[in-house]
């Protein structure tokens, strides 16, 4: 395992692509930022980070014979890694918000975003990227962000806990490679935000309805029972759950 550590760049995600344009990388090839300029979310959001106070960083992965249809997997390994990493160091109320978001309570702690290279119906790789809020205290205009040290009130080393989370990923990998991809979307369900109570959602056309998290389709679509047991499936940002 290769880990290249930066003081800063525009996106962990952006800088490992173009290290595997100017030569074949290793599985499992590590890039880590101090700081990150230009670090994105879904589906193109910002993920803002204080310099030196979170993990930040991407993850070269490998596959043989993983088709596109189940890659909705990748989330979920991913978001059941970050998951067990803080699940011991005692992160109080640990849930995923759909479909990869970690929440500790009601606050965000960790966004993923994931890039797949495709050949055929095959996906050949992903650069996984991970932001993880672990030291820092302020969050401009995000009420709804947090980290461990404000939840836990004390001070994390950085790089104890990214060990720790490489090996929960290494982990769960090898679990998927052993064909038990059910049995991980069954322990995924479990820990979804909001699953089976009454919350509030707004769709795109901004309507708000109330409904239940009742889990997720093969493809990745959130499954909301709505009025009349009628059930329907969401992808994502068709979808906003407001609480």
């Amino acid at each position: 395992m290769i880990t290249v550590k930066l003081d800063a760049t525009d996106s962990t995600n952006a800088f490992l692509k173009n290290l595997m344009l100017s030569e074949k990388q290793e599985d499992f090839t590590i890039v880590t930022a101090n700081q990150q300029l230009q670090g994105r979310g879904q589906m193109g959001s910002k993920w803002d980070s204080e310099a030196g106070k979170n993990l930040t960083f991407s993850v070269l992965k490998y596959f043989k014979n993983y088709h596109i249809k189940e890659q909705f997997l990748l989330n979920i390994i991913i978001s059941l890694a970050v998951y067990n990493t803080l699940e011991k160091i005692f992160i109080p109320n640990l849930y995923v918000k759909w479909p990869n978001d970690i929440m500790s309570g009601n606050f965000k702690i960790c966004g993923i975003l994931i890039e797949n290279n495709l050949k055929n119906n095959l996906i050949q790789s992903s650069i996984i990227g991970i932001g993880l809020n672990v030291n820092q205290l302020e969050f401009r205009n995000l009420d709804k962000a947090s980290s461990l040290k404000k939840i836990m009130g004390k001070t994390f080393d950085l790089d104890e806990v990214l060990t720790s989370l490489v090996l929960n990923l290494k982990i769960l990998f090898n679990e998927f490679e052993s064909g038990n991809g059910m049995a991980l979307r069954r322990q995924y369900e479990t820990l979804l935000f909001r699953m089976n109570k009454p919350s509030t959602f707004r769709d795109m056309n901004s309507k708000l309805f109330t409904g239940y998290i009742r889990g997720v389709s093969e493809a990745g679509k959130l499954v909301v029972e709505e009025e009349d047991s009628i059930f329907k499936e969401y992808a994502f940002k068709e979808l906003e759950l407001l609480y």
